[in-house]
């Protein structure tokens, strides 16, 4: 078993490197989409460097963190290599510590950070995120109040079915539409009616179509002073739109879930989004495994750069696996919660079968 002394040191050594890894991740993210930014603004005369650099750094800490778990893979292969070449390993084999007790520092790093990156990172990540948005909308000049924005389209579902709202304009507070045309359907995805107006107004629980005209197959059109059509909306779903999952913090991914389907629409993505940053501390200890089977060769033996090759692949496999699973419940073909954790699951079992192979067998 690691004793306390050599256990700080080694937590300390990961520690380092993965931050450091994760800092220059972020410094390219950075310096990329300042150099981007500074080419779309380029013919924008109120853009000044100043605004583009804050708009990039605002972006940095949400791209950055899509690559935290290469940030964690390369920053232990570099923490395992400098150990192995410095010999320090061999000593603490030497002296009756066998791999998993050194394991055991990295891998309460890689849960230490996983932690820290969905109850910190993820949050002001995502405010940050907001932030530019509203930042990047005000730089290019896009129109920021909803009523000049023609063709608004709005889709929901209630209690009597599925919704879709044309308007040529919409109020700023989204509560108003002007000149809006409904296409009604039933439960079972039938089309019941379309219905023309002047205007609708939100009120608890309805669209008010005022001076309405409405048309169903088979049936006369009739006109009407006021006619209401259900729904789950408020305005602030209205003005908003549909929310992307990863612009929404770790701690509002339940609110925001039953706010969506509170609507009537599907909260499968926060859900899934909810389990995929539960799932990252184990995708972070698959990822210190991982390193640990591809750099705890003695570079006495050679072959390091194949090694190390071997494990940057493996790594990226293991992403791009998260991701297509990740897509496959995103579309409602397997649970959330099988879609976020299987692939830490699996690469954390194959990982520790690959040590157990490589050390023991």
């Amino acid at each position: 078993m690691i004793g306390w002394t050599l256990g700080r040191y080694f937590s300390g050594r990961f520690l380092a490197l993965i931050l450091a890894v994760f800092a220059t991740i972020c410094g390219m993210v950075f310096v990329v989409d300042f150099v981007e930014m500074l080419r779309r603004t380029s013919n924008i005369e109120d853009a000044s460097t100043g605004s583009v650099a804050l708009l990039a750094l605002l972006r940095a800490p949400a791209a950055a963190e899509q690559l935290t778990p290469f940030c964690v893979l390369f920053g232990s292969m570099a923490a395992f290599l400098d150990l192995t070449r410095k010999l320090e390993l061999l000593i603490a084999r030497a002296v009756g510590v066998s791999v998993w007790g050194f394991l055991v520092p990295p891998a309460a790093i890689a849960l230490l950070i996983g932690v820290g990156s969905v109850a910190l990172l993820n949050p002001v990540s995502a405010l940050m995120k907001q932030r530019a948005d509203k930042l990047e909308t005000e730089i290019f000049g896009q129109l920021t109040a909803k009523e000049a924005v023609p063709d608004v389209w709005i889709r929901q579902k209630s209690v009597d079915g599925d919704v879709i709202v044309k308007a040529k304009s919409m109020s700023g507070d989204g509560s108003r539409l002007t000149e809006p045309t409904a296409y009604i359907y039933d439960l079972d995805g039938r089309f019941v009616a379309q219905v023309d107006a002047q205007a609708a107004q939100l009120v608890d629980g309805a669209w008010r179509f005022e001076r309405a005209r409405v048309l169903a197959p088979g049936e006369e059109t009739f006109t009407s002073a006021v006619y209401y059509v259900a729904t789950n909306l408020t305005p602030e779903q209205v003005v908003r739109g549909p929310v992307s999952a990863q612009s929404v913090p770790f701690f509002e991914l339940g609110a925001e879930q039953r706010r969506t389907e509170a609507a009537g629409l599907d909260g499968t993505s926060f859900a899934l989004q909810f389990q995929t940053l539960l799932a990252r501390p184990l995708l972070f200890l698959a990822m210190v495994l991982i390193a640990a089977a591809f750099s705890l060769r003695f570079f006495r033996f050679g072959g390091i750069a194949k090694m190390v090759g071997g494990g940057v692949v493996a790594g990226f496999m293991l992403y791009v696996a998260t991701k297509l699973v990740g897509d496959v419940g995103g579309a409602g073909l397997i649970s959330a919660p099988v879609a976020a954790w299987s692939p830490a699951v699996v690469a954390s079992l194959l990982g520790a079968l690959a040590l157990l192979n490589q050390e023991d067998g």
